[in-house]
């Protein structure tokens, strides 16, 4: 069974982050199992230079992992990037859903994040019409064809992606399959 995954987009400065994170929260009090991945347009680094994971990486290392008794990192080199498809089939399949920050030209399903004082425009109802657009959560009413949330109602987004996304499989994994036997 294919894991789920939302993807939420939108203009930076808008709040997807703070939005994502009472999200995620929600669907955690629920007894979901959340996964998240983060776009970055830029390189970045997690390994920091004198520690030894950076000092295995810097020496060739093409998979690092460092872990402990409660999480694990890992760091891997590619020759090209992985697609968020690959990603999500690669290193979500114990979680219930995967929301996704930014990948707004992906495939994903899409919930857009719009402020009216960042952008007069939807990104996917405006030059261009995107078909992925499954909800957008706004600081002003808009009509819209998808459902509209308001930007501070973190629930109400909650319950969306819950009917939307996980009510039609009807034996999750994680927390809320083992609760029901």
């Amino acid at each position: 069974m294919p894991v789920r995954a939302v993807s939420f987009i939108a203009k930076s400065g808008t709040g997807k982050t703070t939005l994502l994170e009472k999200v995620i929260l929600e669907l955690k009090s629920r007894g979901y199992l959340v996964g998240a991945v983060k776009h970055d347009a830029h390189s970045f680094d997690i390994d920091h230079p004198g520690k030894d994971s950076h000092r295995l990486t810097a020496a060739g290392a093409d998979t690092m992992v460092i872990s402990s008794s409660e999480k694990l990192a890992l760091v891997k080199k590619h020759q090209s990037p992985p697609s968020l498809e690959e990603i999500i089939e690669t290193y979500f399949n114990d979680v219930d859903i995967v929301l996704t920050e930014g990948f707004k030209r992906g495939a994903m399903p899409k919930i857009e994040v719009h402020r009216r004082q960042r952008s007069k425009t939807l990104l996917c109802r405006g030059e261009k019409y995107d078909p992925t657009l499954v909800a957008v959560a706004s600081d002003e009413a808009l009509i819209l064809d998808v459902p509209v949330f308001d930007l501070d109602d973190p629930v109400g987004v909650a319950d969306f992606i819950e009917q939307a996304f996980l009510s039609a499989n009807k034996k999750v994994r994680g927390r809320r399959a083992s609760a029901a036997h």
